[in-house]
């Protein structure tokens, strides 16, 4: 079987684990957070190595958390993103906190990924079918010498929307042959009777296509994008302005990037999986009834890997 990762970006989990760290609210029967589900469905799928980019002083406790229970059914590695892990010749900026960015994260597994390999956030359960999808895709024979084939797991906007309150999502602008042309970055998509509207700030509700697709940071990625990621990285620190402490190398602009300059293709794989997140902590206990409900179901047994 082919050699296929899944990388889970986890360096914003917080800066000790516990109570409202939400990558880590259980929300299964057993203690199970998120992750557990995505890592199940990920290796039904075909992916045979884990791959948690977490930050170096959390390493003792997420491993206590999570993953060594991972690293006893598959083979696991970990990614340290790091505020000052930058490229030669730049430095962090005086007064900045946060490390740079999910492109800094995805390039932190330089050197660990050397296959193809699919991204995902922590805290978003995604459902069993775009794995299979993206798994699919990913094994196929692709030409990276010119032109880099990316997928993309491609939600219908109604699935994706919170009871609790707007959200933001990359509405995805597709072409006859399923590629990627854009995404429209939309904020403030609430649930409405018709299905989705954007709220405006006077309160007022523009309806928008709830068959939409959209963009949930979910990524089929061969080996050399990291190379690519790793060029671009020094081209947005070089175009920063001095002392700016909050800007963020963000995969999928730099993806949109690439697209627009016509060195990537995106291949969009539509799925009708429901996404759940814990954008809001209110959306906790729908979150935790939805994973009971997939259970009464049978999509999952009680004790996740028994």
């Amino acid at each position: 079987m082919k050699k296929t990762a899944l990388v889970i970006m986890a360096a914003g989990i917080g800066s000790r684990f516990g109570k409202g760290i939400k990558q880590l609210e259980p929300v299964g029967p057993n203690g199970e957070i998120i992750m557990d589900y995505s890592i199940h469905d990920a290796l039904e799928a075909g992916f045979n190595k884990v791959v948690f980019i977490i930050r170096k002083d959390l390493e003792k406790d997420f491993k206590e958390v999570i993953g060594n229970r991972i690293s006893k059914i598959t083979e696991v590695e970990y990614a340290f993103q790091e505020l000052d892990d930058l490229p030669a010749g730049f430095a962090k900026p005086e007064g900045r906190t946060k490390p740079w960015g999910t492109g800094q994260a995805v390039l932190a597994c330089k050197g660990l990924v050397k296959e193809p390999f699919a991204v995902i956030n922590a805290d978003d359960y995604y459902g069993k079918d775009p794995f299979v999808k993206l798994h699919d895709y990913l094994v196929q024979e692709h030409d990276v010498d010119e032109v880099m084939p990316i997928s993309m797991a491609g939600f219908v906007l109604g699935n994706t929307l919170s009871d609790n309150g707007g959200v933001t999502r990359g509405v995805c602008v597709v072409d006859e042959n399923g590629n990627l042309t854009g995404v429209n970055e939309t904020k403030n998509i609430v649930k409405t009777a018709e299905g989705a509207g954007v709220e405006k700030e006077d309160g007022t509700v523009d309806p928008i296509d709830k068959n939409a697709l959209v963009s949930m940071n979910m990524w089929g990625l061969q080996p050399e994008f990291i190379d690519l990621l790793e060029k671009g990285f020094v081209e947005f620190l070089s175009a920063q302005k001095e002392g700016d402490v909050k800007g963020e190398y963000l995969l999928p602009i730099y993806i949109d990037e690439l697209l627009h300059a016509g060195k990537a293709e995106v291949k969009v794989l539509p799925t009708d999986a429901e996404w759940f997140g814990v954008t809001y902590q209110e959306d906790k206990a729908s979150v935790t009834e939805a994973f009971r409900k997939l259970i009464a179901d049978g999509v999952y047994s009680e004790k996740l890997y028994d």
